[in-house]
Protein backbone atom coordinates (compact mmCIF):
# COMPACT_ATOMS: atom_id res chain seq x y z
CA UNK A 1 0.00 0.00 0.00
CA UNK A 2 1.42 3.58 -1.04
CA UNK A 3 2.45 5.95 1.51
CA UNK A 4 0.28 9.37 1.52
CA UNK A 5 2.72 12.30 0.35
CA UNK A 6 2.12 15.29 3.13
CA UNK A 7 0.17 17.52 1.77
CA UNK A 8 -1.44 19.29 4.45
CA UNK A 9 0.85 21.69 7.01
CA UNK A 10 -0.33 20.34 10.14
CA UNK A 11 -0.56 16.20 8.86
CA UNK A 12 2.11 14.03 10.01
CA UNK A 13 5.87 14.07 8.63
CA UNK A 14 7.48 11.01 7.86
CA UNK A 15 9.86 11.06 10.38
CA UNK A 16 7.02 11.76 12.85
CA UNK A 17 5.33 8.38 10.99
CA UNK A 18 8.30 6.47 11.30
CA UNK A 19 8.10 6.57 15.19
CA UNK A 20 4.65 5.86 15.53
CA UNK A 21 3.99 3.14 12.71
CA UNK A 22 5.58 0.16 14.85
CA UNK A 23 3.31 0.88 17.74
CA UNK A 24 0.29 0.75 16.38
CA UNK A 25 -1.83 -2.76 15.71
CA UNK A 26 -1.41 -4.45 12.82
CA UNK A 27 -4.44 -5.92 10.58
CA UNK A 28 -5.77 -8.98 10.89
CA UNK A 29 -8.31 -9.54 8.88
CA UNK A 30 -8.07 -11.81 5.86
CA UNK A 31 -9.22 -10.31 2.26
CA UNK A 32 -9.61 -6.70 0.42
CA UNK A 33 -7.01 -4.33 1.52
CA UNK A 34 -8.53 -1.36 3.29
CA UNK A 35 -9.38 2.05 1.25
CA UNK A 36 -8.27 4.22 3.46
CA UNK A 37 -4.55 4.17 5.36
CA UNK A 38 -3.98 3.80 8.78
CA UNK A 39 -2.08 7.45 8.52
CA UNK A 40 -4.83 9.41 6.33
CA UNK A 41 -7.29 8.04 9.09
CA UNK A 42 -4.90 8.97 12.00
CA UNK A 43 -4.19 12.79 10.33
CA UNK A 44 -8.16 12.92 10.18
CA UNK A 45 -8.31 12.24 13.80
CA UNK A 46 -5.80 14.56 14.61
CA UNK A 47 -7.31 17.69 12.38
CA UNK A 48 -10.50 16.50 14.18
CA UNK A 49 -8.54 16.87 17.87
CA UNK A 50 -6.83 20.10 16.59
CA UNK A 51 -9.84 21.60 15.25
CA UNK A 52 -12.64 20.77 17.88
CA UNK A 53 -14.88 20.65 14.73
CA UNK A 54 -17.62 17.89 14.78
CA UNK A 55 -16.67 14.94 12.99
CA UNK A 56 -18.92 14.96 10.23
CA UNK A 57 -16.64 18.23 9.32
CA UNK A 58 -13.53 15.76 8.86
CA UNK A 59 -12.26 16.99 5.34
CA UNK A 60 -12.49 13.92 2.57
CA UNK A 61 -8.81 13.33 1.95
CA UNK A 62 -8.50 11.56 4.92
CA UNK A 63 -11.67 9.00 4.08
CA UNK A 64 -15.40 9.28 4.97
CA UNK A 65 -15.84 10.59 8.89
CA UNK A 66 -18.15 7.57 9.97
CA UNK A 67 -14.47 5.68 9.26
CA UNK A 68 -12.44 7.99 11.13
CA UNK A 69 -14.62 8.20 14.04
CA UNK A 70 -15.10 4.61 13.78
CA UNK A 71 -11.21 4.31 13.78
CA UNK A 72 -10.68 6.70 16.61
CA UNK A 73 -13.70 4.69 19.30
CA UNK A 74 -12.40 1.20 18.37
CA UNK A 75 -9.06 2.18 19.33
CA UNK A 76 -10.27 4.12 22.73
CA UNK A 77 -12.12 1.30 23.73
CA UNK A 78 -9.60 -1.28 23.10
CA UNK A 79 -6.78 0.71 25.19
CA UNK A 80 -4.53 1.10 21.90
CA UNK A 81 -4.08 4.92 22.55
CA UNK A 82 -3.20 4.23 25.98
CA UNK A 83 -0.18 1.79 23.91
CA UNK A 84 0.60 4.63 21.77
CA UNK A 85 0.85 7.10 24.61
CA UNK A 86 2.95 4.79 26.75
CA UNK A 87 4.98 3.69 24.09
CA UNK A 88 5.83 7.34 23.09
CA UNK A 89 6.37 8.16 26.56
CA UNK A 90 9.14 5.34 27.17
CA UNK A 91 10.76 6.18 24.02
CA UNK A 92 11.00 9.72 24.93
CA UNK A 93 12.24 8.53 28.87
CA UNK A 94 14.65 6.60 27.41
CA UNK A 95 16.30 9.48 24.75
CA UNK A 96 16.63 11.60 28.07
CA UNK A 97 13.36 14.29 26.69
CA UNK A 98 11.09 13.67 29.64
CA UNK A 99 11.30 15.17 32.81
CA UNK A 100 9.71 13.27 35.73
CA UNK A 101 9.79 16.18 38.20
CA UNK A 102 7.00 16.72 40.78
CA UNK A 103 6.01 19.92 41.69
CA UNK A 104 3.55 19.93 44.85
CA UNK A 105 1.76 23.18 45.97
CA UNK A 106 0.23 23.37 49.34
CA UNK A 107 -1.46 26.29 49.02
CA UNK A 108 -5.18 26.83 50.54
CA UNK A 109 -7.29 28.89 49.04
CA UNK A 110 -10.61 29.09 51.89
CA UNK A 111 -14.04 30.69 51.13
CA UNK A 112 -16.09 32.89 53.71
CA UNK A 113 -18.47 31.25 55.87
CA UNK A 114 -21.06 33.14 54.09
CA UNK A 115 -20.17 32.15 50.85
CA UNK A 116 -20.40 28.37 51.45
CA UNK A 117 -23.61 28.33 52.88
CA UNK A 118 -22.96 28.93 56.20
CA UNK A 119 -26.30 29.94 58.34
CA UNK A 120 -26.86 33.47 58.14
CA UNK A 121 -27.37 34.89 61.77
CA UNK A 122 -27.70 38.44 61.42
CA UNK A 123 -30.49 38.20 58.38
CA UNK A 124 -33.97 39.19 60.47
CA UNK A 125 -37.24 36.01 60.36
CA UNK A 126 -39.48 36.88 57.73
CA UNK A 127 -42.46 38.24 59.32
CA UNK A 128 -45.27 36.90 60.32
CA UNK A 129 -48.70 37.49 58.82
CA UNK A 130 -51.18 39.74 61.14
CA UNK A 131 -53.94 37.69 61.90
Amino acid sequence: MATLAVSRRADLTEAQWAVLEPLLPRGRRPGRPPKWTKRQLIDGIRWRARTGSPWRDVPSAYGPWQTVYGLFRRWQRDGTWRQVLTGLQARADAAGLITWDVSVDSTVARAHQHAAGARKRGMPRPSRPAG
